[in-house]
C-alpha cells in the first residue's frame, strides 16, 4: 500500500519510531499491575471472630475457647461459640454456659497481619457474609475495562489516538490516586471502575498508534515487545507489593507514574494514517514531514507535498470520506463474520486468563512466588508465539495457544485437590498459553479491522504480510469470499522471500501473454 511505502521512504524504523514506540509502550509496564492489583490490595489474611467485649482474654486459652474448629482443626473464620464450652469465667465473674452453640462474628474479626498488614478486606471487613463485595470490586474494574473499550475505542477513531492516550493517562492517574485515599468501599469501587476504563483506553490506543506508525514487516516485533513489557510488569508488581504491603501505599505507588505518562504523551505525533483516513491531509503531511525530520530524512520530507499525498493516498482519501462506525461490523456479512469470531476469541482468552490470575491465593503457595512464576512463564511462551507468528502466521499461533490453554485447564480440573504441585504446574502452563493468545489477538485485531474503526480462530483469515486496512471497503474487498469458493480468502502479500520469487517467476509468462493480447 502507498502509506507503507511512505514510511519506508521516511526512515522505515528510524529514530522517531524507536522513541515513540518505547514511550507509548512504557505505561504497559504498570498496566499489568492495575489489572491484577487486587491480588495484593484485596488479599484475605487468616482471620477469626473477635470474642465479645465481656470476654476475659487474660486467661490462658480463653481466646481459643471462643473459636470452634473446622475439620482440619483450624479455627473457624466466620463462627464463634455463643459462650465458651470450657466454662471460663467472663469479665463480670460469672461462669459461662458450657454450650456449643455458634453465632456469626457480630463483634468483627481479628486478622493475621504478618503477611498483609493492611488490605481493603481488613479495612472494610470484606469476609464471611461480605466476602462477595471483594469480588464486586474486581468485577467493577472489569466492567470499566468493557466500557472503556467501547467509549475510548470509538473516541479514538473519531478524535484521534493521541488525544485518547492523553485523556486515558490522566484518568488512570487521578482515579488511581483517588482510590488510594478512598474513605469508603463504594467510593473505592467507583474509582476502580474509572481505572478500568482508563486501562482499556491506554491499551487500545497504544497498540493502534504503534501499529499505524510501523512498516508491515515490523508489526509482529512491536506486538511481541508490548507483550514482554506487560509480562515484566508482573515482576514489578510482585517486587513492589512485597516491599510495600500496605494497600493504600501500593495503590498510590502504581498510580502516580501515570502523571508522568500524561505529560509526555502530549509530545506524541498523531497517526498520519488516521489523519489521511479522516480526510485531514494537511495534518497528515505535517506529521509525515516531522517524522522525516526526526529520522534524518529531510530530503525525502522535502519531496512531500499535498499533490504527492493526494496521488499516493487517493484511495484512502476517496473511500475515507464516508464516516464509518462500529455498526458497519454488523451490517456487512463479511465484517460480521470477523467481528463475531474476534469477539469469541477475546471472551475466551480474557475469561480464562483473569480466572487464573485473579485467584493467586488459591494455589496454596506464597502469593509473591506465584506472581513471579506467572510472569516468568510468559517469557518463553511469548517467544515461541512470536516465532510462530512471524514464520507460520497469526492463525496457527492463535489456534495453538488457545488449544493448549484449554487442554491444560480442562486436565487441571480433573486433578485431585491434594496434588497442588501438579495443579499449579498445569495452571502455570495454561497461563503462558493464554498470555501468548493475548499477544496474538491484539495483533490480529489491529490488522483485521480498518483504521476508521480499529478498536473462532479456524474461521479467521491469515494476515501475515498484509498491510493494514484503512477503510471499510478495504476490509470488505480483502476478506470477502472470492469466486474461487465460499470461505476462500485472497492470498497474502509480503510472504517469505522464497515464495515471492516463485510467484514472480510464475507471473512473467502471464504478463507477456497479456501484453501480446493488448497488441503491445
Amino acid at each position: 500500500m502507498a502509506f507503507n511505502d511512505l514510511l519506508k521512504q521516511l526512515g522505515d524504523i528510524g529514530r522517531f519510531q524507536q522513541i515513540q514506540v518505547t514511550l507509548v509502550i512504557l505505561p504497559l509496564l504498570l498496566m499489568s499491575s492495575h489489572n491484577t492489583l487486587q491480588n495484593f490490595t484485596a488479599a484475605i489474611p487468616t482471620h477469626h471472630c473477635r470474642p465479645p467485649a465481656h470476654a476475659n482474654l487474660s486467661e490462658d486459652g480463653e481466646l481459643e475457647a471462643w473459636l470452634p474448629r473446622d475439620r482440619q482443626g483450624r479455627p473457624e473464620s466466620c463462627l464463634r461459640f455463643t459462650s465458651p464450652p470450657w466454662g471460663f469465667p467472663v469479665a463480670n465473674g460469672t461462669e459461662a454456659n458450657s454450650t456449643e452453640a455458634t453465632e456469626p462474628c457480630t463483634d468483627g474479626w481479628i486478622y493475621d497481619n504478618s503477611t498483609f498488614p493492611s488490605t481493603i478486606v481488613t479495612e472494610w471487613d470484606l469476609v464471611c457474609s461480605h466476602r462477595a463485595l471483594r469480588q464486586l470490586a474486581q468485577s467493577l474494574y472489569m466492567v470499566g475495562v468493557l466500557l472503556g473499550g467501547t467509549i475510548f475505542g470509538c473516541l479514538g477513531d473519531r478524535l484521534g489516538r493521541q488525544k485518547m492516550l492523553i485523556l486515558s493517562h490522566l484518568q488512570m492517574a487521578v482515579s488511581g490516586v483517588c482510590a488510594a485515599f478512598a474513605p469508603s468501599f463504594p467510593i473505592y469501587c467507583t474509582f476502580r471502575l474509572l481505572s478500568g476504563m482508563a486501562a482499556s483506553g491506554i491499551v487500545l490506543n497504544s497498540v493502534t498508534l504503534n501499529l499505524e506508525w510501523m512498516p508491515i514487516h515490523t508489526r509482529a516485533h512491536v506486538g511481541a515487545l508490548a507483550g514482554y513489557v506487560f509480562s515484566l510488569g508482573q515482576f514489578v508488581l510482585a517486587g513492589v507489593a512485597y516491599a510495600v504491603p500496605q494497600w493504600r501505599h501500593l495503590q498510590l505507588l502504581v498510580s502516580v507514574p501515570f502523571f508522568a505518562f500524561f505529560i509526555y504523551s502530549w509530545f506524541f505525533i498523531e497517526s498520519a494514517r488516521w489523519y489521511a483516513s479522516s480526510g485531514r491531509l494537511d495534518l497528515a503531511l505535517k506529521a509525515l514531514k516531522r517524522v522525516a525530520q526526526i529520522n534524518g530524512k529531510q530530503d525525502e520530507g522535502a519531496k512531500l507535498s499535498m499533490e504527492v499525498l493526494q496521488s499516493s493516498l487517493q484511495k484512502e482519501l476517496t473511500l475515507g470520506k464516508g464516516q464509518a462506525s462500529a455498526i458497519e461490523l454488523l451490517r456487512c456479512p463479511t465484517l460480521r463474520h470477523l467481528f463475531l469470531c474476534l469477539s469469541m476469541l477475546w471472551f475466551a482468552t480474557s475469561f480464562a486468563y483473569y480466572g487464573l490470575v485473579m485467584d493467586l491465593q488459591g494455589f496454596g503457595v506464597s502469593i509473591y512466588l506465584i506472581q513471579v512464576i506467572f510472569g516468568a512463564v510468559d517469557l518463553p511462551a511469548k517467544l515461541v508465539c512470536f516465532l510462530v507468528i512471524n514464520h507460520l502466521g497469526r492463525r496457527p499461533a492463535q489456534l495453538a495457544s488457545l488449544l493448549l490453554a484449554g487442554i491444560c485447564l480442562l486436565v487441571n480440573g480433573l486433578i485431585p485437590q491434594d496434588q497442588s504441585i501438579v495443579r499449579t504446574s498445569l495452571a502455570v502452563l495454561g497461563k503462558g498459553c493464554l498470555a501468548s493468545s493475548f499477544n496474538c489477538i491484539f495483533l490480529y485485531t489491529g490488522e483485521l479491522y480498518p483504521t476508521m474503526i480499529r478498536i473462532v480462530t479456524a474461521f479467521l483469515p491469515e494476515t501475515l504480510g498484509y498491510p493494514l486496512p484503512d477503510t471499510m471497503q478495504d476490509m470488505k474487498n480483502r476478506w470477502a469470499p472470492t469466486q474461487r469458493g465460499a470461505g476462500t480468502y485472497p492470498r497474502r502479500r509480503g510472504r517469505p522471500q522464497r515464495r515471492q520469487q516463485e510467484q514472480q517467476k510464475q507471473m512473467v509468462p502471464l504478463q507477456a501473454s497479456a501484453r501480446e493480447r493488448n497488441g503491445l
